[in-house]
């Protein structure tokens, strides 16, 4: 296990699921865990685990990173508690599903905000001052989701597949400046992503979110682009939208949906968005 001692490591989506298992994951590996999510009450909880578990201390901002001004804000904070981030992990996300013209517009919006420009700005914030230090790294959580259309989850997986070409052509534009760009890949994960809808995943399907982290930080280690965390089937997810016409990728995984009963999923009502 490589040792990340000295490191200051950002972690976005920290108060729950896949991203308080890398804020773990990094804490245990030596790093310095900045905690970023919208509830500091969660992140809270999460460094206190952190301090239990590992005997480390971990810095907590409260953002919202999808709203007007919340990557600018949290830039300015960790500016002003003097933070250099070397190692940024850019996990925060959200996903509508179901049939998407009879969805909430705003959960498309906002996980387009979320997956997308937040994470766009924040990487060219940050990654800016790396390539400017000459080092540095950045994971994108993306997902299996992004090699293919997916119907009852259309906005989610396109937002994914951003990330995944973004990733791609920055970690080349990268290559030999010392800031390492890799994106990971999780499959289905125990992380509440269905919460507020009326969908559910079956946990004996879903890969733990320890387990993941895990996974990420080891193919980090190895200098890979793309790291396909959890269960073994989880590259060969991704091959048949690059092997199979796009229509037929679609229609693929169209139907699997329906099997799932996506197609049948909504908000519950009041939820939170």
């Amino acid at each position: 296990m490589k040792s990340y001692r000295g490191i200051t490591a950002l972690v976005t989506g920290a108060s729950k699921g896949i991203g308080a298992a890398y804020a773990h994951e990094l804490a245990r590996r030596g790093a310095h865990p900045v905690l970023v999510a919208r509830s500091g009450d969660a992140l809270r909880r999460v460094a206190d685990d952190i301090a239990r578990s590992h005997q480390a201390d971990a810095t907590t901002v409260a953002a919202d990173l999808a709203a007007p001004g919340g990557v600018e804000g949290l830039v300015a904070e960790l500016d002003r508690r003097d933070l250099t981030v070397d190692l940024l992990v850019n996990n925060a996300g959200s996903g509508a599903v179901g049939p998407f013209l009879t969805s909430s517009l705003r959960r498309h919006e906002d996980s387009v905000d979320l997956n997308v420009t937040a994470l766009m700005r924040l990487t060219h914030v940050l990654g800016g001052r790396m390539a400017a230090r000459g080092r540095g790294g950045i994971i994108n959580v993306a997902s299996t989701a992004a090699f293919q259309p997916m119907p009852y989850q259309a906005s989610y997986a396109a937002t994914k597949a951003f990330v995944l070409s973004f990733t791609e052509a920055l970690a080349e534009e990268l290559r030999d400046t010392g800031v390492r760009v890799m994106a990971a890949h999780p499959g289905a994960t125990a992380t509440g992503f269905f919460d507020g809808t009326t969908a559910e995943l079956k946990p004996s399907f879903a890969d733990a979110p320890q387990a993941v982290a895990a996974a990420t930080l080891k193919a980090y280690d190895r200098g890979a682009v793309n790291a396909y965390p959890g269960r073994a089937v989880t590259r060969p997810m991704t091959w048949a939208g690059r092997v199979l016409p796009r229509v037929a990728a679609a229609r693929l995984t169209g139907r699997l949906n329906r099997v799932l009963e996506l197609d049948r999923a909504r908000e519950i009502d009041g939820a939170e968005r």
